[in-house]
């Protein structure tokens, strides 16, 4: 009896060593990334307003549950959709946001142009711009995908484009959040 018990616990103690995914931590259990806007739901339409018909002002977001080991967060906002939903051919970028501190949790309305959290740095978006730049497809509904990367590094302190921010943040994101929102020419 004694051999089986042990060859039971060895067996669980070898489960626990090889699956530590089993292993919960029963005083609070991690959060996944979010990332919301009280603009739109996931899903849903984007107001004009944070668009080229309207005022081209950022949406506000709000953001939780960043994993321990948190340095920065770095966010971008880009559409798969250019020119055409029908036929896309590129990946248009709007916005590429990074150096965000750790304990960052919202984006108020219009960021760029009132002020970023300290530290925080606009990279250089598709409009060859260092600020939020909003939808305008030319045509058809188009989707857009607001990406935000908890990191455990800074990047580096110059304007970085969403090619070098990718570049920059492999093997660093600790987790990940997206929030897609559409527009089409139009909507109100």
């Amino acid at each position: 009896m004694v051999r089986l018990r042990s060859t039971g616990i060895i067996r669980l103690a070898l489960i626990l060593v090889l699956q530590p995914w089993l292993i919960v931590d029963t005083g609070g259990a991690a959060m996944a990334l979010t990332l919301s806007s009280s603009a739109f739901k996931p899903g849903g339409k984007i107001p004009s307003k944070y668009t080229c018909e309207g005022s081209d002002a950022s949406p506000p977001l709000s953001f939780g549950g960043a994993p321990q080991g948190t340095k920065s967060f770095a966010l971008i906002l880009d559409d798969p959709d250019a020119p055409d939903p029908k036929a896309p051919k590129r990946v248009w970028v709007h916005w590429v946001l990074y150096n965000l501190p750790a304990d960052t949790t919202e984006l108020a309305e219009n960021v760029s142009a009132t002020g970023l959290p300290k530290g925080a740095i606009n990279g250089v978006n598709d409009s060859k711009q260092t600020s939020y730049n909003g939808p305008c497809p030319p045509t058809g509904r188009h989707r857009y995908f607001h990406k935000l990367y908890a990191l455990d590094t800074m990047l580096p302190a110059k304007a970085l484009t969403k090619a070098d921010v990718e570049s920059a943040i492999k093997g660093h994101v600790l987790a990940q959040a997206e929030l897609i929102g559409t527009y089409q020419q139009g909507d109100p």
